[in-house]
């Protein structure tokens, strides 16, 4: 089967929970799957523009990147989260290549239309698989950044669920499941849904129900659900260990995305 993991939150800053996601990832490959890893980092981001003297502002839950945002994601995100999680899947003996979407203009990026305008944040426009299904021919996770070339030849700043979302739909993958650091989507009585069809996300996010980085990691469970990835959980980081179980047997963790 096909998988691709989203990681980021506290899947990237805690070092228990970090390997073991990175563990739950390899036992995927070991057990005769094919896997593509996207993650975020934001957080680490926010930490070095902090260091370089520059705020951080967030609109719709997406980053607002100016020109030096993008060039100091461009070096934390494509430099040091990836190459962090490439030297631990190694350690376990997992090949990984790491990439930004840039590479192999496997992921080419348009300028997001937003009012107020967010700078160099962009949105998918074409993928091509082809590289990402070479390296899975030779047993290797292509773990992707979330930063993708624009048409113009200026690199763009991904959300990266929604790159998730994106490299699911192009590898037709057979599940996405975003490791997070929130037990999953909440309802409006404050308890986890285990369950949430695409069609209740519009009026969740009318009513205030989900708010911030939760709503285009949503969107990303909607986009991918009506572009043909059969299954979409939103999965706790700490449950990571289930990951390998997800598609075989019943996990009482997260939220099971569904188009109905």
């Amino acid at each position: 089967m096909k998988y691709v993991v989203k990681l980021g939150g506290a899947g990237l800053e805690t070092p228990a929970l970090f390997d073991g996601c990175i563990r739950a990832i390899a036992e995927l490959v070991r057990d005769g799957h094919q896997v593509a890893v996207v993650h975020g980092g934001g957080v680490q981001l926010t930490g070095m523009l902090k260091a370089l003297g520059k705020q951080s502002e967030f609109i719709g839950g997406l980053r607002v990147t100016d020109a030096e945002t993008r060039d100091v994601a461009l070096m934390v995100l494509a430099g040091k989260v990836n190459k962090r999680l490439v030297a631990a899947l190694g350690a376990l003996g997992q090949p990984a290549v790491g990439l930004s979407g840039g590479d192999g203009l496997i992921f080419r990026a348009r300028k997001k239309r937003t009012a107020p305008d967010l700078g160099f944040v962009g949105e998918i426009a074409s993928s091509d698989p082809r590289w990402i299904e070479a390296i899975w021919k030779l047993n290797g996770v292509p773990v992707f950044s979330s930063m993708a070339l624009g048409f113009d030849g200026e690199y763009y700043n991904v959300n990266a669920d929604e790159m998730a979302a994106a490299c699911a739909t192009a590898c037709q993958a057979d599940a996405l499941v975003f490791l997070t650091d929130v037990p999953g989507v909440r309802g409006a009585n404050g308890e986890i849904l285990r369950w949430l069809s695409i069609d209740q996300i519009a009026e969740m996010a009318k009513s205030a129900v989900i708010t911030g980085g939760m709503l285009p990691k949503l969107g990303a469970c909607r986009e991918a659900l009506l572009n043909g990835v059969k299954r979409v959980r939103i999965l706790p980081a700490e449950a990571a260990a289930s990951l390998p179980d997800l598609c075989s047997s019943r996990i009482a963790h997260g939220t099971e995305v569904m188009v109905a």
